[in-house]
């Protein structure tokens, strides 16, 4: 069974790898946007089959098969990345961009508990990060750690701005690490995969922690959208308080999340002052969004809320 499994797996990579290399080849470029703009940009095309390849692979639309060069359909029917839908097919998996790399994730609709989701949140994750990584340290490569790593992005990117470092990438979900593997291959960068929840899954300290936890809540609990607790902040708590516990002296926990605010009170900060000062760490903490998601407002679960920010904290350990 094992075995079977691992087969499966190298034939799903190897297939991502070559979509991958026949579209940066082709120019392929695609912003991924959020679930809400994407419903509304398919409901203007509705009745339109797809007509390119940010059709197939961004917007997720239904194609013909002659749209894609015979030998790259058979690599992907292979792997069971793409389907039947009818008389047409459809692709199973997105590419976004993220600076001048390519990522694969799951396509829209991302309702399959096992979903890997890349969206705007992708891009504010970055940009923390990007805005954020300590200098490199001469003789001794930083250890750079993404927990619940998702696509791989952020861990990706921060080898991209620190080359030479050790990155480790972390996640629950099997084929987020499937994604996060293929896209550092892609994005020529050695990285190593970890599976398992979190801190029990990697050992050691570190210089980099990075984390983008769930932080909505989700009534079929997807592991990249559901944060638990109060208002979906529990996950996101649980693991700055274990990332805090993991930071070498001068390390970093660059984390960007989500907060619903009740009230005008933000709880998460609130909530993890205390691991803060019992760490000894300095920090920012700052909205990077002031109102993301506003559409969550609707359902009952956050009838006492009154937006949703999206904020980004850095704190580095004495």
């Amino acid at each position: 069974m094992g075995d079977s499994i691992a087969a499966e797996a190298a034939t799903t990579s190897a297939a991502l790898l070559e979509l991958l290399v026949y579209l940066r080849d082709a120019g392929y470029e695609f912003t991924t946007v959020t679930p809400l703009t994407q419903v509304r940009v398919l409901a203007n095309r509705r009745g339109e089959d797809a007509a390119g390849l940010r059709d197939i692979f961004g917007w997720s639309m239904p194609f013909k098969p002659g749209l894609l060069p015979a030998q790259l359909l058979s690599l992907l029917r292979q792997a069971g990345v793409v389907v039947q839908a009818g008389e047409m097919l459809r692709s199973t998996v997105r590419v976004a961009t993220l600076a001048d790399d390519l990522f694969v994730h799951s396509a829209f609709p991302t309702t399959a508990s096992d979903a890997v989701f890349f969206g705007p949140d992708t891009c504010r994750f970055f940009n923390l990060i990007r805005d954020n990584l300590p200098a490199a340290v001469t003789g001794s490569p930083l250890r750079m750690v993404d927990i619940g790593c998702g696509s791989g992005a952020g861990g990706i990117m921060a080898a991209r701005l620190r080359v030479g470092a050790q990155v480790l990438l972390n996640d629950i979900n099997p084929r987020a690490l499937l994604y996060a593997g293929v896209n550092a291959a892609s994005a020529d960068m050695e990285v190593e995969l970890a599976l398992g929840d979190a801190f029990s899954a990697v050992a050691g300290d570190f210089d980099v922690v990075m984390c983008n936890p769930p932080y909505l809540v989700d009534d079929a609990a997807r592991a990249y959208r559901h944060g638990g607790g109060d208002l979906g902040r529990e996950f996101g708590v649980r693991m700055a308080s274990q990332a805090l516990q993991r930071l070498r002296s001068g390390g970093r926990l660059i984390l960007y999340t989500g907060v619903a605010i009740v009230d005008g009170v933000d709880h998460f900060v609130k909530d993890m002052e205390p691991h803060l000062g019992r760490a000894g760490c300095t920090y920012t903490y700052a909205e990077t969004d002031p109102d993301v998601f506003g559409e969550e407002l609707e359902r009952p679960a956050y009838r006492h809320a009154e937006r949703i920010a999206a904020v980004g904290l850095v704190a580095v350990k004495a």
